[in-house]
């Protein structure tokens, strides 16, 4: 059974006005600034459609994405996936799969597959693995990325394991 809380409506307006559109599915604020501004959200597995959000972490913050837009631009994606070893880039999918599976609230429909970013091996968005690092601390390339744009004080909400 699943515990998925939904943002608070001050919540959703503040995501919903950082992403500049409204949100196709649920969503809860995970980690913050210290100030209380959202920084990370988990997405709900599936859309209100019931189209599946591979997207379980997703970052908000708009300085912290841009910073990790510009590493991306730079060739980051393959630099820092050249940099962790594959068998714990595997695990950090593999976990983070587990992960979605445990907020899944809608059992009866086809399931998202892979792990960060969707993606079953290597790294596909740097942005999703330092949402994941944020919130778990267990992502060998979300932590290489939050070593080189430098992350602000946060502080997590209730996160699940």
């Amino acid at each position: 059974m699943s515990t998925f809380r939904d943002a608070s409506p001050a919540d959703l307006a503040t995501v919903e006005a950082l992403l500049g559109r409204t949100l196709a599915g649920r969503c809860a604020v995970i980690v913050r600034r210290v100030d209380g501004r959202p920084v990370v959200i988990e997405n709900e597995p599936h859309l209100r459609d019931g189209t599946p959000m591979p997207t379980l972490y997703w970052l908000v913050d708009r300085e912290l994405h841009d910073a990790v837009s510009r590493l991306e631009s730079e060739g980051g994606v393959h630099r820092f996936e050249s940099m962790v070893d594959e068998v714990e880039l595997q695990r950090t999918h593999d976990r983070y799969a587990l992960r979605r599976r445990a907020a899944t609230v809608r059992n009866d429909l086809t399931h998202a597959s892979g792990g960060v970013g969707g993606t079953r091996v290597g790294v596909k968005c740097l942005h999703a693995h330092l949402a994941n690092y944020l919130v778990n601390g267990d992502d060998p390339v979300g932590e290489l990325v939050a070593q080189a744009v430098g992350v602000p004080l946060l502080k997590s909400e209730d996160v699940r394991d």
